[in-house]
């Protein structure tokens, strides 16, 4: 059984930085995918960026990218999101997912496990 644990969420001025911290136990094989997604008051869940087990290959939102960087350490049991230049609409709760054999990343149903999610408030 896969657990995530988030981490790292706060309140932040624009402009301002966080990094959230995604820790997992239990059995993560390099099939895994693992996803920062978001959702914000009223809205959907929107794939922020991933990580891709097997190479370590990264993908990120339009809305995010050049912003906001994914890495993972070298035990690949902890993956980070660094947010960088943090807007208001930036504002939502964070999740972390994870999901083997996934085919469409940005879809909240391919993942099985989540963390508990961590809010971000950016204020403007």
């Amino acid at each position: 059984e896969v657990q995530l644990v988030a981490s790292g969420g706060g309140l932040v001025q624009a402009g301002g930085s966080l990094r959230l911290s995604c820790a997992a136990s239990g059995f993560i094989s390099d099939d895994y995918v693992i996803v920062w997604f978001r959702q914000a008051p009223g809205k959907g869940r929107e794939g922020v960026s991933c990580i891709i087990g097997s190479d370590g290959s990264t993908v990120y939102a339009d809305s995010v990218k050049g912003r906001f960087t994914i890495s993972r350490d070298n035990a690949k049991t902890t993956v980070y999101l660094q947010m960088n230049s943090l807007k208001p609409e930036d504002t939502a709760v964070y999740y972390c997912a994870a999901g083997s054999f996934v085919r469409e990343i940005s879809k909240a149903r391919e993942y099985n496990y989540w963390g508990q999610g961590t809010q971000v408030t950016v204020s403007s």
